[in-house]
């Protein structure tokens, strides 16, 4: 059966009607394609920086490359010019405190010294006339001050003259070994022109470079002594440990590397022969310091918090590569780390940057991991505020610190 559509047969209002029926439909079919295309676009990934939360018992052992050095040291000079006569010590010789070490030609010297000598006794016999004369009258009291003047200004070249002499002699200002010599024999010096290097090297120094968050450890541990460190020497296929005692630690970080030289002292092996300027392998064991009692250190840019300002930290599971949220228990602050007690698990990874920007289940890209100062308090107090929605609010202490509002 045929339906008359024409304008005969069809009447006003069932044209207007049928129109807005096409354009209804038309405005459904372009939303739902909207949709769909919506719904098929891919999830945003998010780069974050992560960590590996250690074991306690495991993978607690640091190694930095370290170099030996003596603890004391000195370049010896004369400190007056010449021409070296002897010297009486060789490279590597034990020398005892106060043994000569070498000798300049001291004929120059000795003629002043002479001269200086009968110029003090001149002014010396003067200078008694006078004392004598001022008593009973027969000089002015000009005449009497310009002779004692005379006199203890002669006596003062005569000394400086005699310390010119013994300038001219080197000696070895503590006990140790000949570690170089500068200058040879008839040679020309001028004064503090090193002439021989002398290291004591009955205690040497374990000189090393560690990033901010080791330093900070060993800060703490100084006091409680929680951290031993020893040095390894390779020896074929054996290593054996010497243990090192703390001694100090640089407190500005050097511009380049942004890390912290610390040093180490450690008694001179008898078996193997040690040097300054040698190699060796420093290790440092945080073992004893992480407990379990005390906690996991985290950095506090780890720790945030959800809606309810309860603390916790983003976990990634490395298989799917997405981010769950994990409710944590917090402990004492410490610098810029805070221990957690409750919520994190050793082999766990975390996410240390980019916290605020996550959500339950979003997808990641981890960033390559890489060994770098931790932020300054001034930068964690800026994170910390800007998470806060009411500063206020945010609670005081170690917990408090920690939290924020995941965006």
């Amino acid at each position: 059966m045929a339906v008359d559509l024409s304008d005969s047969a069809v009447c006003p209002s069932m044209k207007f009607s049928l129109t807005i029926l096409c354009l209804a439909f038309l405005f459904l079919a372009t939303g739902c394609r909207k949709a769909e295309t919506t719904q098929a676009a891919p999830p945003p990934v998010r780069p974050v920086k992560t960590f590996k939360v250690a074991a306690l018992s495991q993978g607690t052992s640091r190694e930095f490359p370290a170099r030996i050095d003596s603890l004391q040291k000195a370049d010896l000079a004369f400190r007056v010019p010449g021409k070296v006569k002897e010297i009486l010590v060789t490279e590597g010789q034990a020398v005892k405190k106060g043994q000569l070490l070498a000798r300049l030609d001291d004929t120059d010297y000795r003629i002043v010294l002479n001269d200086r000598q009968a110029a003090y006794e001149r002014a010396r016999k003067d200078f008694e006339r006078a004392r004598k004369l001022i008593e009973q009258g027969y000089i002015s009291r000009t005449d009497y001050d310009k002779l004692e003047a005379n006199y203890k200004s002669a006596r003062a070249a005569l000394k400086a003259a005699r310390q010119d002499l013994a300038y001219t002699r080197l000696t070895a200002p503590f006990e140790g070994t000949v570690a170089k010599r500068y200058v040879e024999q008839h040679e020309e010096v001028q004064p503090n022109q090193p002439v021989l290097a002398l290291s004591d090297t009955s205690l040497l120094k374990v000189v090393f470079d560690v990033p901010e968050n080791v330093i900070l450890s060993l800060r703490q541990a100084r006091a409680r002594e929680q951290v031993p460190v020893w040095a390894i020497f390779e020896e074929g296929d054996t290593k054996k440990k010497y243990p090192l005692k703390f001694l100090e630690a640089a407190t500005r970080a050097d511009p380049k590397t942004q890390t912290f030289e610390v040093t180490f002292t450690m008694e001179k092996p008898t078996e193997i022969t040690v040097l300054p300027g040698m190699t060796v392998t420093a290790v440092v064991d945080f073992g004893q310091l992480q407990r379990q009692d005390r906690g996991i250190l985290l950095p506090l840019t780890a720790v945030t918090a959800n809606a309810a300002l309860e603390p916790i930290v983003w976990v990634v599971d490395e298989k799917k590569l997405e981010v769950h949220a994990r409710k944590v228990k917090l402990g004492e602050l410490q610098d810029s780390r805070v221990a957690v007690l409750e919520g994190v698990a050793p082999g766990m990874r975390v996410v240390s940057a980019g916290t605020p920007y996550l959500a339950e289940g979003m997808k990641v890209r981890l960033l390559p991991e890489s060994e770098q100062a931790e932020p300054r308090p001034d930068d964690l107090k800026r994170i910390l505020l800007t998470r806060c929605n009411q500063p206020p609010r945010c609670p005081a202490g170690g917990q408090g610190q920690a939290e924020g509002k995941a965006e």
